[in-house]
């Protein structure tokens, strides 16, 4: 068994291969090569924590098996230094069920989320879109933002975060690494107003901004909330939206951005377009006109992790990267 640490994956994992990894295993979904259980979730209501279980297959060439267990603990930063999101994968070859492998997950996470961000980008935001505004700047933020500017020609990034404490160490880190103005945002309304894409990706329980503030035209990727319980758009925003989700079952279940609406009578699930996968298998229509406004639900799949975790596999037996161990 090759044991990778957090540092490993992140010198082996990069945003061109996640996105290439996670837009085949969505065209795999669609075609109904995916085995995906409900993720079991198990609340530590003490310590306002949340585990969960989540296995994967994937059938094809090459086909993929994998469990990750993972934690979510959203108050760690402040309490105690953590991060909020901490767990391992476990890689097994599909063909014996022999384990090839056990990684970190917390940066793997990220990167997949990125990764499922850009695919839904690339086929629903309009293709001059230049500016983007993100809301949260922790684990999740900076995939996010390195998704979308690797399929569109993005030239300004907007940040909003809710106490502002992290922005400015964000904002330089961004600038370096993607060569693009990043820049903190205290005006919500103005953020929001001014950009062509827009990504979410806070642990917020309400609503973050106002739908009513959306400009025409806009793509939306809404990936912090994932319980039934939480949101972090409003009804108009989801009223106003041509709506995808990654995976119906899970959106049925998870996607607090849809279901409270819904419970609240404010919408219905059978106004969804499509998942992401029928839109990539062409089964539904994407973006219809340049001033549609669109948006991408996701929970998070196991079924990303699943084809995500073998690309890192072989980069590091290629590059001899990790430790191997008898068990």
């Amino acid at each position: 068994m090759l044991v990778l640490t957090r540092h490993d994956v992140e010198s082996l994992l990069t945003m061109t291969d996640a996105i290439a990894a996670v837009e085949t295993g969505f065209r795999r979904l669609a075609a109904g090569d995916v085995v995906m259980p409900q993720r079991a979730a198990t609340p530590i209501a003490p310590h306002d924590g949340l585990h969960l279980s989540m296995p994967a297959f994937v059938a094809g060439e090459p086909a993929a098996l994998t469990i990750k267990i993972v934690t979510v603990y959203p108050q760690n930063l402040a309490r105690y230094g953590l991060p909020m999101i901490q767990g391992v994968i476990l890689l097994h070859d599909a063909r014996t069920g022999q384990l090839l492998a056990m990684m970190d997950a917390e940066h793997l996470t990220a990167m997949r989320t990125g990764a499922a961000s850009g695919v839904a980008t690339n086929q629903l935001a309009r293709a001059d879109a230049a500016i983007v505004t993100i809301f949260g700047a922790g684990a999740q933020a900076g995939p996010q933002l390195e998704a979308v500017c690797a399929v569109r020609p993005i030239r300004q990034i907007f940040v909003v975060t809710r106490a502002g404490k992290q922005d400015a160490a964000f904002c330089a880190r961004m600038t370096e690494r993607l060569g693009i103005p990043c820049t903190p945002q205290r005006d919500v309304r103005a953020a929001v107003e001014a950009a062509h894409v827009i990504c979410t990706a806070t642990n917020s329980a309400e609503p973050i901004f106002e739908g009513a503030w959306l400009s025409p035209g806009v793509h939306i990727n809404a990936v912090g909330a994932y319980t039934a319980s939480m949101r972090e758009l409003d009804s108009p925003t989801i009223q106003r939206s041509r709506v995808f989700v990654d995976h119906h079952p899970a959106a049925q279940t998870e996607a607090g951005d849809l279901l409270i609406p819904i419970a609240q009578g404010e919408w219905r699930y059978e106004l969804v377009a499509g998942s992401l996968g029928e839109l990539l298998a062409g089964t539904v229509d994407g973006r219809r006109h340049s001033d549609e406004i669109t948006l991408f639900k996701s929970v998070g799949l196991a079924m990303q992790d699943a084809v995500t975790a073998p690309a890192v596999y072989a980069r590091a037996i290629e590059a001899g990267v990790g430790r191997s161990f008898d068990l």
